[in-house]
């Protein structure tokens, strides 16, 4: 139960303040580039602060330092709002630290507890994930019309993290994992350097490249719809279909491609999903807004198994830490990059269609990278 209540915090930070950006733009009057930063700011927190997850969990021991991140995106999520644009910023950068050391270590922490049921755990984790997400992306809206403020919608989330850390720590103190042996870096003596491991490279531009289009899509698809003619609480509420369709396809997804031995096909049937999804929002936004929606929260599911191949491509615990450390701290350095030219982009032409082109060439991009990472085969 912690690690599920521990993983629905986990996107809540990101997608609660992307349903009400519009509203957050105009009351704080920020320009298109101050919005822009603060829908890159989470990718690329998660990528700086994800270097220091493993030193993190060989100092303080798995259980302490998951609830140190907890307790860290609780502060973030009340300081952001408490006063204006540059507190916003730094409180969201705050409370993102936190998100990316559980980024790190709970996929650490279901290949340690529970080895023979990587797969099946992996899709809890991701769906309570997702879960989170969908639930923040489609509630703020109307939390903030109830409460008449985007800062008290927005805040209210501090409530479930603090949840969550109350629980973790009540768990940790009647066995939660505690178990440090998989956040070691360096491995053991002799080990290689993933650094100069192919796959390794390979496995961490895939990831990149998906965190880049689902930080995307959970950043802007909002506006995207807004800017075609759909109200906010409908765009909000398609924000959250995306996200809650990855709950069943993450329960689905990781058991099925861990039985499999390679995962190159489900890799190219999400990769077309994501693809049919952004090209539909192109062409035609406002035809079938939710068809669109609905294909790209179903390609959305290239998360999960991305997660799952840094699992299924290493063959300890400690390997898996050193690959999910790299690849979550460069990919989402990769990923910070999308959010923030996607809205540049917007600005520059004054239409998303260059974007969303831009867009589909890097869905093209992951999906090549996808396949090679989805072969059997060990860094």
């Amino acid at each position: 139960m912690g690690v599920a209540l521990a993983a629905a915090n986990l996107r809540p930070a990101v997608t609660s303040l992307a349903s009400v950006l519009g509203d957050v733009r105009s009351a704080l009057g920020v320009s298109a580039a101050w919005t822009s930063a603060l829908t890159a700011v989470p990718a690329l927190c998660f990528g700086f602060a994800a270097f220091a997850a493993p030193w993190l969990g060989r100092r303080l021991g798995m259980a302490r330092a998951v609830g140190l991140s907890l307790a860290v995106l609780t502060l973030g999520l009340v300081l952001r709002v408490i006063d204006g644009p540059w507190v916003v910023l730094g409180g969201t950068f705050v409370a993102c630290a936190g998100i990316a050391v559980s980024n790190v270590l709970i996929p650490v922490v279901v290949k340690d507890s529970f080895p023979a049921r990587v797969g099946l755990l992996t899709g809890v984790y991701t769906a309570a994930l997702a879960a989170g997400a969908a639930v923040a992306a489609a509630a703020t809206p109307r939390l903030e019309e109830l409460i008449g403020s985007w800062r008290g919608a927005v805040g209210a989330w501090a409530l479930l993290s603090a949840a969550a850390l109350v629980v973790w720590f009540a768990g940790a103190r009647h066995g939660a994992p505690t178990r440090t042996s998989g956040v070691r870096v360096s491995g053991s003596s002799g080990s290689k350097s993933l650094w100069a491991s192919p796959l390794a490279w390979v496995i961490t531009v895939f990831f990149g490249l998906q965190s880049l289009f689902a930080y995307t899509v959970m950043g802007w698809l909002p506006q995207i719809l807004g800017d075609a003619g759909v109200d906010r609480n409908t765009a909000g509420l398609l924000l959250a279909v995306s996200m809650l369709l990855s709950v069943p396809v993450s329960l689905i997804v990781p058991p099925i491609a861990a039985r499999q031995r390679s995962q190159v096909g489900m890799v190219l049937l999400l990769g077309l999903l994501s693809f049919a999804g952004i090209a539909g929002l192109l062409v035609a936004p406002t035809v079938v807004p939710a068809l669109w929606v609905v294909l790209i929260g179903l390609g959305m599911g290239m998360f999960p198994l991305a997660l799952l191949i840094l699992s299924l491509r290493t063959r300890s615990t400690s390997d898996t830490a050193r690959l999910s450390a790299m690849a979550q701290s460069v990919g989402y350095l990769i990923a910070a990059t999308g959010p923030f030219a996607f809205g540049v982009l917007r600005e520059m032409t004054g239409t998303w269609s260059i974007a969303l082109v831009v867009q589909l060439v890097l869905l093209g991009a992951l999906t090549a990278f996808g396949v090679i990472a989805g072969r059997p085969r060990f860094v």
